[in-house]
């Protein structure tokens, strides 16, 4: 099985970053496929450390507005949805369940709080990525941002100090006239070798 071009259209080649938004919005339904899309992606030992705040409420959004950069705050203010992708430190604790083919994978991390933490944003990034292609795959647009202060988004939303925040991600129906010209990308011989 191959996507035709209408799919890889959809997902890269025609999907652009949104920077405004129609008034459109996306219920739990969406919500519920979007996570049911994302959670299948892989990642090392199904690890699985992304954890999503779906930010929805005024209240919510006002306290993340707080923690963003200028740049960032109408996108963030008119988004129907924005995705809090953070990453859970103790998500080793969950891995006697995702990772059941070896009971002793856990022992990998004892006492390795950097190997927790680069494991954990490594897979959570990952996880992020899968969120905006599972969004794009079902018709929603992305507007992903890392203008903010992390401290005050894990306070506002994570304060137990668990989880720490990876980046943020708009999600809903772009406005296709706030969208800025397609920036150039590197070429394969710019960017890859093969060796």
């Amino acid at each position: 099985m191959t996507l035709d071009q209408s799919g890889l259209d959809l997902l890269f080649n025609k999907a652009r970053s949104q920077n405004g938004w129609q008034a459109k919005s996306i219920d739990q339904a969406q919500l519920d496929q979007l996570y049911n899309l994302v959670k299948m992606g892989p990642t090392s030992l199904n690890s699985s450390p992304a954890r999503f705040v779906f930010v929805i409420s005024a209240e919510a959004k006002q306290r993340l507005v707080e923690a963003v950069s200028d740049g960032n705050v109408e996108k963030t203010r008119t988004a129907p949805v924005v995705v809090i992708i953070g990453y859970s430190l103790d998500f080793p604790n969950h891995l006697p369940v995702l990772f059941p083919h070896n009971p002793k994978v856990t022992g990998l991390f004892e006492g390795k709080p950097d190997f927790i933490r680069d494991t954990a944003y490594r897979n959570s990034s990952l996880q992020g990525a899968y969120l905006m292609l599972a969004a794009r795959a079902m018709g929603l647009d992305c507007g992903p941002m890392s203008g903010f202060n992390p401290e005050e988004v894990e306070q506002a939303f994570f304060p137990d100090g668990g989880v720490k925040v990876n980046f943020l991600c708009g999600i809903g129906y772009g406005d296709p006239a706030k969208v800025f010209p397609r920036s150039p990308r590197l070429s394969f011989d710019e960017a890859c070798k093969v060796v």
